[in-house]
């Protein structure tokens, strides 16, 4: 499964992007968007997404379905 961040709720603040360790999040548009392809909800590395850790807006980072 993936992560995607919500653009509306997005203040590109970009404290996710250095945290992810598969390098999934990147800048577009002004705001921040995780690559589905490569998101791996940190999964066999941390206990949870360390992008939803850092993320200060609740419900800005969310599963994708």
């Amino acid at each position: 499964m993936a992560l995607k961040i919500v653009f509306d709720e997005c203040t590109a603040c970009g404290d996710c992007e250095p945290i992810c360790p598969t390098k999934s999040i990147k800048p577009k548009k002004g705001v921040y968007a995780i690559d589905p392809d490569t998101c791996t909800e940190c999964e066999g590395e941390h206990d949870s997404p360390q992008c939803v850790d850092v993320c200060t807006v609740p419900d800005c980072i969310i599963p994708l379905k």
